[in-house]
This record gives structure tokens, C-alpha cells and sequence, in this order.
């Protein structure tokens, strides 16, 4: 499998990184005067740049599973998870409220996997997982409320995509065609964002340094780099370890922000971040015997 000497401990601070960073590409996004325009050229963007590596797949040959495989987690972990999450910003519901339901996922994420993929989720990982669902609490200073219902259940919806995503891709995929599959998932994530965008009259791109910084950003960090480091995790740990590490993004999501912006920083944030460390800590797991790990591992 590619990358497989690189330590896991690099992936997953990668991750961390990469995911926190969407808050920033959606104030530089916001910027450009429509994300929706943002997003469908990051898309296009990677499908394009990954498009030589689908290429020598489809020339050496793939199965239809493979493409369905693909193009059903480009639908779901992409499409759907990335448009609801927008979607439901756009019908007003709080970044921080949104950032709480988001933070579910680990906590879904450990419900499901022991009885769909025969994962043992621990009484410790529990425990770190409740501790990082406090921190979150703490780093976004609870829920700020919101009367719009519909902006609730896209945002439910959305952080479900990822649930479904994750587990789809740690039953069915080994990871070891990690370009060829972003360039499956990206192209079918762009052709999806394509009507949206002509019914919103923002298909075409704008011809300006923002916009292009934009995209870049999009293209590097969230997708590139976000989906990128998620599957590497997935594949090289368990779907409960992986998971537990979003409980980092939103406090690594405010420390970006007052790095880039100078928002600032409670000590509920950082408190809120001591805790989450202290909680993804304790999601890795006590040591399990090794013909358990290598069983795990792809």
C-alpha cells in the first residue's frame, strides 16, 4: 500500500490540519460572492489534476464494483456532506451549532462500527469519546440557537454522509488506489455541482487573483488534504481512532482564525482543547493483541 512507511502519527496530524481548515476556506470562499462557485471549481480542479491516474486505471482495467464504490462515496462523503453542510449555513443555523453536530460523528461513528464492521470499541475509547464531545462543548461555547429547523436537519444529514461514507469505505475499499478513486469521487462531485451552480448563475469562474486563491485553498486543503489524510487514517486505523480525531477540528478551527484573522480566544477554547486532546487520547484504545491490529489494518 502506498505511503505505508510513513508513521500513522503524520496522517493524522495532517488530517486535523486539513479538515479544521474549511472555516477559512469558507470566509475566503464567502469572499469570491458565491461558494457555490468555489466549490464546483475545487472539484473540477482535483478532477482534472487527478485525471491522469483514472486514466492508466481505466486503461488497465477496472471493475464496475470499483466505479460504483467510488462514485457512491463521491455522491455521499462529497456531494451530499459538503452541499448539506453548506446548505444548512445558508438557512442560518450558528457555525458553532453546526460545528456541535458535526462533532456527533465520532460518537456515530463508534455506535455503528461494532456491529456493521466487527470493530471492539473499548470502555476507554468511550470515555475519550465523551470527554472529546465535552471539549467541543467547551471550544464553540454550546448551542447558540437557530429557528431554522430545515438549516438543523441538513446539518444532521450532512455529518450522517460522513457516518455512511466512513463506514462504506472502511468495509468495501483497502485504500491502495487513493488517486485514481479522488479523481472518481471528484468528477462525479463536480458533474452533481454543475446544475446547482447554472440554476444559481455562478458556473463560470471569475477571472481574479481572490477567487483563484480561493479554489487553491479548497483544492489543497479540503480536498487534497482533508479527504486525502481522512482515507490514509481510515485505512491504516480503525474507524473509532479515525473518527475521534474530528472532536480536534473545531478548536484547531478557532486557533486558525485567530492565527489568520485575529479572532480571539477564550479560555473556554482552550480548555475546550485540552479536553479534546485528552479525549482522542483516550479513543486510540488500550493495546489490543497483535494478530487483532494486523486483522485491522489494510
Amino acid at each position: 500500500m502506498p505511503f505505508s512507511r510513513t508513521p500513522l502519527p503524520v496522517f493524522q496530524v495532517g488530517l486535523i490540519l486539513a479538515w479544521s481548515s474549511g472555516y477559512v476556506g469558507a470566509i475566503i470562499a464567502a469572499d469570491t460572492g458565491s461558494i457555490i462557485r468555489v466549490l464546483l471549481w475545487r472539484f473540477v480542479g482535483v478532477a482534472l489534476l487527478f485525471s491522469p491516474f483514472l486514466i492508466v486505471a481505466f486503461r488497465r482495467g477496472v471493475t464496475w464494483r470499483w466505479v460504483v464504490l467510488h462514485s457512491l462515496l463521491g455522491v455521499i462523503g462529497m456531494f451530499a456532506c459538503v452541499g448539506l453542510g453548506i446548505q444548512a449555513i445558508n438557512l442560518g443555523l450558528p457555525a458553532g451549532t453546526g460545528a456541535l453536530i458535526s462533532a456527533l460523528q465520532p460518537l456515530a461513528a463508534a455506535v455503528l462500527a461494532g456491529p456493521l464492521l466487527g470493530e471492539r470499541v473499548i470502555r476507554s475509547q468511550w470515555i475519550g469519546l465523551a470527554i472529546g464531545f465535552v471539549g467541543v462543548l467547551f471550544s464553540v461555547g454550546g448551542l447558540t440557537g437557530s429557528d431554522q429547523l430545515l438549516g438543523y436537519l441538513c446539518s444532521f444529514a450532512s455529518m450522517a454522509a460522513m457516518v455512511v461514507t466512513t463506514l462504506i469505505a472502511k468495509a468495501k475499499w483497502d485504500g491502495s488506489d487513493l488517486g485514481p478513486a479522488l479523481a472518481l469521487q471528484t468528477t462525479v462531485t463536480a458533474v452533481l455541482f454543475v446544475p446547482v451552480a447554472l440554476y444559481q448563475g455562478v458556473f463560470w469562474p471569475e477571472p481574479s487573483w481572490h477567487f483563484a486563491g480561493a479554489v487553491g485553498w479548497a483544492i489543497v486543503f479540503s480536498t487534497l488534504g482533508g479527504y486525502g489524510f481522512y482515507y490514509l487514517c481510515l485505512m491504516r486505523s480503525g474507524t473509532v481512532r479515525t473518527s475521534s480525531l474530528i472532536y480536534l477540528t473545531p478548536p484547531v478551527t478557532l486557533v486558525w482564525a485567530w492565527a489568520m484573522f485575529s479572532e480571539p480566544m477564550s479560555l473556554y477554547t482552550w480548555a475546550g482543547l485540552l479536553l479534546c486532546l485528552a479525549g482522542v487520547w483516550l479513543a486510540r484504545g488500550e493495546k489490543l493483541p497483535q494478530a487483532a491490529l494486523s486483522a485491522e489494518k489494510v
